[in-house]
């Protein structure tokens, strides 16, 4: 049986927000045991949902304020039961993400993970369907991202601000997490990248990079509307207002007559392919 590992991502700063983002609340959404709801705990229980998730390990920020303490108290309790699968472990970050998720990929070799879904713990909304989605194409692929068609038509400028290049919106897109990739390759594809960004001071914005220039091609799967990061003070609003109620075991919402409801915006993406 394959070993399907997740790292999600929250040793940042949200330095843009002002606070902590992963350990918000969620409006006055509970747990189903009546526990308020984090952006970081609705976050896990996508990834608890999958029955194919085996282990999850999520970065922390080095400050012992914020740290692996502050990331327990605010996930569900039944989470970090010793039964529970799957099994959640925490790793103190790094300085950059790209550097946060090596010692996450580190710790989970001990694991021996066959894939691992590495996913921004700023994503709450993320659907346990678009979890599924990419471990069906990761392996496959070995290397898969969700990507969203953009509604805006890009350009490329320069640094004056000065456009360089109109590029054609159906043959760009914007990447979502979680991105999974074959563990081993995607390990070894950091280690080379953590000697690039010491030697060379390169920087990576996510984990398709690293594997697009040490390990090879990266396909995509339709992403989601609804998976949106949390990156302004505006976002949180906007996710937080009108949710309140329970959560259910797979992170979606339970009214109170205990229907899911349904969520405004829809899926929308575009054919899998190579990049």
């Amino acid at each position: 049986m394959l070993h399907i590992a997740a790292v999600i991502t929250a040793a940042g700063s949200s330095s843009r927000i002002g606070v902590k983002k992963e350990y918000s609340l969620v409006g006055d959404t509970t747990d189903i045991e009546g526990k308020p709801l984090t952006v970081l705990g609705k976050t896990a229980l996508a990834f608890a949902a999958c029955s194919r998730v085996g282990t999850v390990v999520i970065t922390v920020p080095s400050d012992p304020e914020l740290g692996e303490y502050a990331a327990r108290d605010s996930l569900p309790v039944r989470l970090l039961r010793h039964r529970f699968k799957p099994r959640f472990f925490f790793v103190e970050g790094g300085a950059t993400r790209r550097s946060s998720v090596h010692h996450a990929l580190s710790m989970l070799a001990a694991h021996k993970p066959d894939y691992v879904l590495i996913h921004d713990g700023a994503r709450p909304w993320v659907e346990p369907a678009l979890i599924d989605r990419v471990i069906d194409a990761v392996i496959k692929h070995e290397a898969v991202i969700p990507l969203l068609p953009l509604t805006d038509t890009p350009k490329e400028i320069d640094s004056s601000g000065m456009i360089q290049r109109h590029l054609r919106r159906v043959m760009v897109g914007g990447a979502q997490t979680p991105q999974g990739f074959a563990f081993q390759k995607i390990l070894k594809a950091h280690d080379r990248a953590a000697e690039r960004e010491k030697n060379e001071g390169k920087m990576y914005t996510d984990d398709a990079e690293v594997w697009g220039e040490f390990a090879g091609p990266v396909f995509v799967v339709p992403g989601s509307q609804v998976n949106r990061k949390i990156t302004f003070p505006e976002d949180l609003a906007i996710l937080v207002k009108g949710r309140s109620g329970k959560v259910g075991e797979n992170g979606s919402s339970v009214g109170e007559n205990g229907v899911t409801p349904s969520v405004p915006a829809g899926e929308n993406g575009i054919s899998s392919g190579g990049s």
